[in-house]
């Protein structure tokens, strides 16, 4: 098992009311990616970083979105990749005690994902939300 699978194991098995496990899908897959990622997964994980680190939205509001997103018949952009995608990996995440340590492990590094990718990328974020009618 990979540490980004372990990390996912914990978070499947978390019981708090955030969802924080939708932080790490969305953080892993843009840290990882790639000219060959799927545009849509890539949108998601935007998406999602932008709902959660911008508007304070919750993992179980950022799912929602994402259906509400996907609902949408259109072509997915080409987003711009940074050299850079933080400095966090799901290595150092889960250096962290299990807890509330972690917890706040996966919210920097989810963090550092998304202010990598944010200058570049927000206001298509924002634009793609606002055509899906999610406020």
């Amino acid at each position: 098992m990979n540490d980004y699978d372990a990390l996912c194991a914990y978070t499947l098995a978390h019981r708090g009311p955030a969802f924080v496990h939708q932080y790490v899908v969305d953080a892993h897959a843009a840290q990882a990616a790639s000219k060959e990622t799927k545009p849509i997964a890539l949108t998601m994980a935007l998406v999602g970083l932008h709902l959660h680190h911008d508007r304070g939205y919750d993992g179980r509001r950022v799912q929602r979105a994402h259906m509400a997103l996907a609902r949408t018949k259109r072509a997915w952009p080409a987003w711009t990749l940074p050299s850079e995608r933080g400095a966090l990996t799901p290595t150092e995440v889960l250096k962290a005690p299990e807890g509330a340590e972690r917890d706040r492990a996966i919210e920097e590094w989810s963090n550092t994902v998304w202010e990598a990718y944010a200058p570049a990328n927000r206001a298509l974020a924002a634009q793609l939300l606002a055509e899906a009618g999610v406020p």
